[in-house]
């Protein structure tokens, strides 16, 4: 790692006598296997050097969760990893009697909220900020946390109200398809990014069973229909409506087969969130119904030729157009 100085190359490392420096050199430069600090607050010295050293090489081992405290640092693999998110492994971290001895996961942070619920007689309402820049991966560890959570109270239900927590698991995990086909868009950072905030409650009851959840957006960010920076696309809904709707859709939409739409760049581009049928089978478990599902896909249809419109400036203001 190289810095410039009076346009001189020179390391960081290399400050004079400043003895920080040289407890730098000496930590970076021992045997010690960093990828094997699970805990960040282990590091010594704590410095940005260090950190993303030891950050860096955990993620070479294909090891992408640590702890720093109490808070969990998660970086994004940018390649799918099956193994780690599996039902399975969300049973080991449930039943699990000493969280603490288990390697670092995000659902260590899901399990220790659930039994922070779960042991106090008076339940206390826990949070949890999944925060990180663009493609940091905040959708998917969101998603997982719900997923974590559905499957955790559903495990806990009796045998008679099992049928309503997977009615009610269902519908929480349906909303996630729904929200990032009409909130998320390919950026230059992430193929699916949400570009906007969501703050998600999921609510039990005193035997930890979900009984219903409820979801508040904000700071959308709107100007993405009209405007897209070079490479980038719009929310992901418009490229399912034009890829994906049936004929007798096209012609109620009035969507021709190959039409280009000024609002839609690089759409020759073909991503896995670009499933229609998941987004209308979401919706409609979520209680949209086909009649609504309907007039919802025409008002976007009607923006996308919307943004096809030109306006000439006119030698006389006075004329109308």
């Amino acid at each position: 790692m190289l810095q410039q100085v009076n346009g001189q190359e020179t390391s960081p490392l290399s400050c004079g006598n400043d003895p920080l420096s040289e407890d730098l050199q000496v930590f970076l430069g021992s045997d010690f296997q960093l990828a094997e600090l699970d805990d960040l607050t282990k590091v010594n010295p704590v410095t940005p050097a260090t950190v993303l050293r030891c950050l860096q090489e955990r993620y070479q081992v294909d090891v992408f969760y640590t702890t720093a405290g109490c808070t969990l640092v998660a970086l994004n693999p940018f390649k799918p990893v099956p193994h780690l998110y599996c039902p399975e492994l969300m049973r080991d971290y449930h039943i699990a009697p000493q969280l603490q001895k288990l390697k670092p996961h995000i659902f260590t942070v899901g399990e220790q909220s659930y039994r922070n619920v779960k042991s106090l007689l008076e339940p206390v309402d826990q949070s949890i900020i999944v925060s990180g820049e663009s493609g940091a991966g905040k959708t998917w560890t969101s998603r997982c946390l719900m997923k974590f959570y559905a499957t955790v109270a559903n495990s806990s239900a009796s045998q008679e109200t099992h049928e309503t927590v997977e009615r009610i698991e269902k519908r929480v995990l349906d909303s996630n398809p729904v929200m990032e086909a009409f909130g998320n868009a390919c950026t230059l950072r992430n193929s699916n990014s949400s570009r906007f905030g969501k703050y998600i409650q999921l609510q039990l009851n005193r035997a930890q069973q979900m009984t219903g959840a409820s979801v508040q957006t904000y700071l959308l960010e709107k100007t993405r229909v009209a405007y897209q920076a070079p490479l980038e696309r719009n929310f992901h809904i418009f490229y399912q409506i034009t890829k994906g709707a049936s004929s007798s859709e096209r012609l109620e939409w009035h969507l021709p087969e190959g039409a280009a739409f000024h609002w839609l760049p690089n759409s020759d581009r073909t991503l896995e969130e670009d499933c229609f049928e998941v987004t209308k089978d979401a919706m409609l478990h979520l209680g949209i119904d086909h009649s609504t599902q309907n007039n919802i896909f025409k008002i976007l249809s009607g923006l996308l030729h919307l943004g096809n419109i030109h306006f000439d400036d006119s030698e006389d203001e006075s004329q109308v157009l």
